[in-house]
Formats: C-alpha cells, sequence, structure tokens
C-alpha cells in the first residue's frame, strides 16, 4: 500500500508544517508515502515558511496557485499531481492542513486495507485537539425538520445569528447525536470534511472529488458522489488524527464565513430539486 497525502494551505502554513512533520513522525517502518501541498494564493510570509518544509522532507511537493480556488478544488489538483506522477500510489489521504496523525496511523490504515475491497472512501476517527469527536458526522440522511431550519438559518444573517443563540441554548435536546457512536465502526452517510481517505474503488468510478461549491458543504456533495454509484462512506474509529479545527478558515469575518456556507447550501438545494431527491 502506498500512501498519497494531499492538502490545501492557505495563510496558515505554521500547522501545514505540523501536520507534515506528524506524518514523517509516524511508526511506520515502510515509509512509502508522498505529500503534496496545494497553496491557495497565501501571503509571502506563508509562502517562505512553506518552502522551508521543502529543505526539511525531500517526500514533499509544494504546488502554488495564483488564486484560491478552493477546498476540493484545490485537493483535486494536489490528486492529478500524485496519480500522474506516482502510479504506485493507490491510497491518498486528503484534507485540511490543520491535522495533526496519530503516530500510528498509516499503520492503522494498512492493518484496515480490507474495507477498501468495498468501500471508496474510509472516514477516520477525527477528535479535535480539546477531545471532542467529530465522527461519524451524519449516520443517516438530515431529516425534513432539520432541513427546514436550515433553510431558515440561510435566508438572513441576522436571523441566522439568533438561530445560533437558541440552538446554544437547546443544544442538550436539539444536537444531533451522530458524533456518540464514535466508538462504532459502521457505514454513514456523511464523514466530516477535514479527513477521507480515498481508496481504489474511488479512483476506478471517479477521476476527482465533486467540487461545486467554493467552501463549505463537502460532506454533502461526496456523499452524494458516492451515492451516484451505489457506495457509502465507512467510518473506521481505529483510524485516528487530531484536527485543530477551522483553523483554515477562522481568518474570516464571521457574516464572509456565513455567506459561503449559505451559497454552498444553495447548491446542495439546487442539486436537489433537479435530481427530484427527497431528503429523509
Amino acid at each position: 500500500m502506498f500512501i498519497g497525502f494531499v492538502f490545501t494551505n492557505y495563510n496558515n502554513s505554521k500547522v501545514t508544517v505540523d501536520a507534515i512533520r506528524s506524518i514523517f513522525n509516524n511508526d511506520d517502518a515502510i515509509k512509502k508515502f508522498k505529500i503534496v501541498i496545494l497553496d491557495n494564493n497565501s501571503d509571502i510570509t506563508n509562502i517562505e515558511l512553506l518552502n522551508t518544509i521543502k529543505d526539511e522532507f525531500s517526500d514533499v511537493h509544494l504546488i502554488f496557485n495564483k488564486i484560491n480556488i478552493g477546498y476540493f478544488k484545490g485537493l483535486n489538483k494536489g490528486i492529478d499531481y500524485l496519480r500522474n506522477n506516482y502510479k504506485e500510489i493507490n491510497h491518498i489521504v486528503i484534507g485540511n492542513n490543520d491535522l495533526i496523525f496519530s503516530k500510528n496511523f498509516i499503520k492503522a490504515v494498512r492493518e484496515k486495507h480490507s474495507l477498501f475491497h468495498n468501500y471508496p472512501i474510509i472516514s477516520p476517527n477525527i477528535i479535535t485537539l480539546d477531545g471532542v469527536h467529530q465522527n461519524p458526522h451524519v449516520v443517516e440522511k438530515i431529516s425534513r425538520f432539520r432541513q427546514m431550519i436550515y433553510d431558515l438559518y440561510y435566508s438572513n444573517f441576522y436571523l441566522a445569528i439568533i438561530i445560533e443563540k437558541i440552538a446554544e441554548l437547546t443544544h442538550s435536546f436539539t444536537d444531533r447525536k451522530d458524533e456518540q457512536q464514535f466508538k462504532i465502526a459502521q457505514e454513514i452517510y456523511q464523514g466530516y470534511g477535514a479527513c477521507y481517505i480515498l481508496g481504489p474503488l474511488f479512483f476506478e468510478s471517479f477521476k476527482e472529488l465533486w467540487s461545486p461549491s467554493f467552501i463549505m458543504h463537502e460532506e454533502y456533495f461526496l456523499a452524494e458522489q458516492l451515492y451516484s454509484k451505489g457506495y457509502k462512506i465507512y467510518y473506521e474509529p481505529s483510524i485516528i488524527v487530531r484536527h485543530h479545527c477551522h483553523s483554515a478558515t477562522k481568518e474570516l469575518l464571521r457574516k464572509k464565513r456565513w455567506e459561503l456556507s449559505r451559497d454552498a447550501h444553495r447548491l446542495c438545494k439546487k442539486y436537489i430539486k433537479d435530481k427530484n431527491l427527497e431528503l429523509i
């Protein structure tokens, strides 16, 4: 199993360097992997920091975009580079750059190689630095009622703030309980978008990730991409990665983040309408 890693970077090169070092600190004795970092037009300070990693590790390739093309589109560019230059790579870990990989991450992936015979994508056990489990993100499809709340949330920025406040006050009984199943290996509808592992079945069916949005809601689009070929995502709790969480978007103004998420939500709704799909 020759493993590739692809991450996007935008003005937070320090966490990217930490992620790369955590990969090279793995206990894997084979050390058969390549890493691609796709920079989405960071400032000069972050580019200079990113360039220092080449002096430290030779198995890292940097791609510098002149414009910010977004999350999944950036990952696709890195995936394309690996697939064209390293034909032996048949498993690719993709995700945010703000990840810290456990020392046995690669070993855990190798031990679960049989899962890739039936599943194009494995979703790992993603844990924030303060111990919150982010997977399994969505076990079943979103309910109609919750979808109605999302529609209200994305209808107006100030209404969204009110809904957030209500959610904070009622979270004990209104939060979805999916993540509480973090100990259970199982098929799921959506994995958390910070990290996925693509296997051979994915590349047999698809050339790249479906990426209609700039950022936000990638989990939904990827789930529907797999469903179009009759596949599901599999959540595997033994494959562990730590997540800084939102370090890539924290510099965005609150309203700008909401607008990007709203635009992605509208794309989801358009897809559902065009395909005559029902959310259940």
